[in-house]
């Protein structure tokens, strides 16, 4: 049975990563990659489609659960009338054999438990072979090129199509499952000691957050952040996927539901930034590597996304055995979005590798050739009508933010000659920056509305606009951004929480209503904190923080009217803007400080 988006926790390990419920069930899995087939996909299904329980048999038990501290070690606490046990889940850092552990351990008393293990590779559909490992010690399953080994020291059962156990934990006793990936064709992976397994991986996670400048009132939910966007980010290739899940609809029972399970160019900039900001400069390189890889080739080739590893080719399809979260179709693998044109990803592009020269990241001469010929390239088609920033799909227009972002990427490129001594047409760049930046003002401006519009000419509001200040096109006090934020407070905003746009005033193709975008919700804190309304600006924060799950996750969106998360989850944009504006109202604030 599918749980609420918000009751799920993530554990994973950079290759991989599964969604466990708050009643210990783990609905969602894919190996071995975070693109892979699921082989647990009861989340966009039903039990038929794979899931894997344990559980008290004790109906009335008390759930409480936590991450043990700077890691992503999930802990689960059962308490019964009987006793207390802890069911701790996690992924070893490991790159052979994915593994997952799960330990069930005795608290007090005596409690007894029940396992439920139903595997389906192919996204919920294949049946796998089962038979029983030699020594006695747990099940092979294979179904095509996939094998799963699931070992144990309770005793097994084959019931109608799945495995079961039940057995008793006492106060001082362990009881674990482990659970290995492999490739059919391949010899069984031999075991892995489970207590080692769970020491390595505290010490690995409590390592890598000792590097950590999360600081101040915000230090927990940056960090627990921080830590969420290490676990979504490919280890081999750097590559970070806005989520790990793919359908969750971002308005229940409606179609808005996409696969989150690639890597956006649009992402690049608040990810260099943020990982540079919380210490991380190991990774924010590995993804800067990994854009310079993936954009590389003809600037009129260039995709909004890629895959994990840079592939290119990422055709969306559905998924029609899978009835869909909450009965929210299609379920869609792929994404067509990939092939969309959209102008903002040559300013986001531009912006990330500005931003990597001055948080001192070096590039090569090979990148900055990549660079100019992409400006050269927007010089050629930034009149072009696009898709926009929210992939719409009811046609190309002119959006003003893609235009904005057209001007973002030349003025990078000239901000990169002056500062780091680069070769470019700098005359000829600082015209086409002028003459982009004049035509915006122009056409993307309402005088009537007194707010910048969703398209040139138009009369519709759009909260990307709320970017113009944050990536410097006009200051955060000139009466235009002024007008246009505040346009979108009084017509975008519900109690703090950010619509992207009216859909019911705009034809994207898709069908009318979804949750608020909590990455817009965060624009607005910025731009409201720009403007000198640093007690709005927190309060509007915290209120945002507040609707994190216990675990301190995010999905992409807000349903206001329910007050429950929707969108894909949990969602890197999400956690790389509250980390961001959480940074800035630190700064500001002790500015403020300062100065008085």
């Amino acid at each position: 049975m599918q749980s609420r988006i918000e009751d799920y926790g993530l554990i994973g390990n950079g290759y991989s990563a599964a969604l466990v419920s708050r009643s210990g069930c783990i609905d969602w899995l894919c190996w071995p990659r975070f693109d892979s087939d699921a082989c647990f996909a009861t989340l966009l299904g039903t039990e038929a489609n794979g899931y894997w329980k344990i559980h008290t048999t004790d109906a009335n038990a008390q759930v409480t659960r936590k991450y043990q501290d700077d890691t992503l070690i999930l802990e689960t606490t059962f308490e019964t009338a009987e006793g207390i046990i802890c069911v701790i889940d996690f992924m070893p850092w490991k790159d052979d054999f994915p593994e997952l552990v799960r330990l069930v351990r005795g608290i007090s008393g005596s409690v007894s438990m029940h396992m439920e293990f139903v595997l389906r590779f192919g996204y919920g559909y294949s049946v796998p072979w089962v038979t029983r490992l030699s020594d006695g010690s747990g099940i092979k399953a294979v179904v095509g090129p996939d094998m799963v080994i699931l070992r144990t020291t309770a005793e097994l059962q084959n019931v109608a199509m799945k495995t079961t156990a039940d057995f008793t934990v006492s106060e001082g006793e362990e009881v674990y499952f482990s659970l290995q990936y492999g490739r059919a064709y391949d010899s069984v992976p031999l075991a892995y000691d489970a207590k080692i397994a769970l020491a390595a991986t505290a010490e690995g996670w409590r390592e890598w957050s000792s590097k950590s400048k999360a600081h101040g009132k915000y230090r927990d939910a940056i960090h627990r952040s921080l830590i969420t966007l290490k676990a979504m980010a490919y280890q081999p290739s750097g590559g970070l996927v806005a989520a790990v899940t793919t359908s969750l609809p971002e308005s229940i029972g409606g179609d808005r539901n996409w696969d989150y399970r690639f890597c956006w160019l649009r992402d690049a900039t608040l990810t260099l930034r943020t990982l540079m900001r919380g210490g991380y400069y190991e990774e924010a390189k590995s993804w800067r590597d990994w854009l310079i890889r993936a954009i590389a080739g003809a600037p009129g080739q260039l995709q909004i996304m890629y895959s994990i590893t840079g592939e290119r080719r990422l055709q969306e399809w559905e998924c029609d055995w899978l009835k869909g979260y909450e009965n929210s179709k299609p379920v869609r693998i792929g994404n067509a979005a990939a092939y969309q044109m959209q102008l903002d990803v040559f300013g986001e592009v531009m912006n990330a590798l500005y931003e990597a020269r001055l948080g001192g990241l070096a590039a090569d001469r090979d990148a900055w050739s990549v660079q100019v010929a992409l400006v050269n390239h927007v010089a050629d088609i930034w009149k072009t009508p696009d898709e926009g920033i929210w992939e719409t799909r009811g046609g190309r227009r002119n959006f003003t933010f893609s235009k904005v972002m057209c001007w973002v990427a030349v003025d990078r490129g000239i901000k990169c000659i002056e500062e780091f001594s680069l070769d470019g047409p700098l005359d000829k760049w600082r015209i086409l920056r002028d003459e982009i930046h004049a035509d915006v003002c122009r056409h993307g401006f309402s005088e009537e509305r007194n707010s910048f519009v969703q398209t040139y000419d138009g009369d519709q509001l759009d909260a990307s606009l709320l970017q113009l200040a944050i990536v410097g096109f006009l200051p955060p006090e000139d009466p235009r951004i002024r007008g246009t934020v505040d346009a979108i407070e009084h017509e975008l905003n519900i109690d703090g929480f950010v619509l992207r746009y009216k859909t019911e005033t705009m034809h994207d193709g898709l069908q009318q209503g979804e949750g608020s975008f909590l990455a817009c919700s965060f624009w607005l804190v910025e731009n409201i904190s720009l403007q000198g309304r640093h007690e709005e600006a927190i309060a509007l924060f915290d209120k945002l923080l507040a609707i994190r799950n216990d675990l301190g996750l995010l999905a992409e969106e807000y349903d206001t009217q329910h007050q429950r998360l929707v969108g894909n989850f949990p969602q890197a944009f999400s956690h790389l803007t509250l980390v961001e504006t959480a940074f800035n109202l630190l700064e500001r604030t002790s500015d403020s400080k300062s100065s008085d």
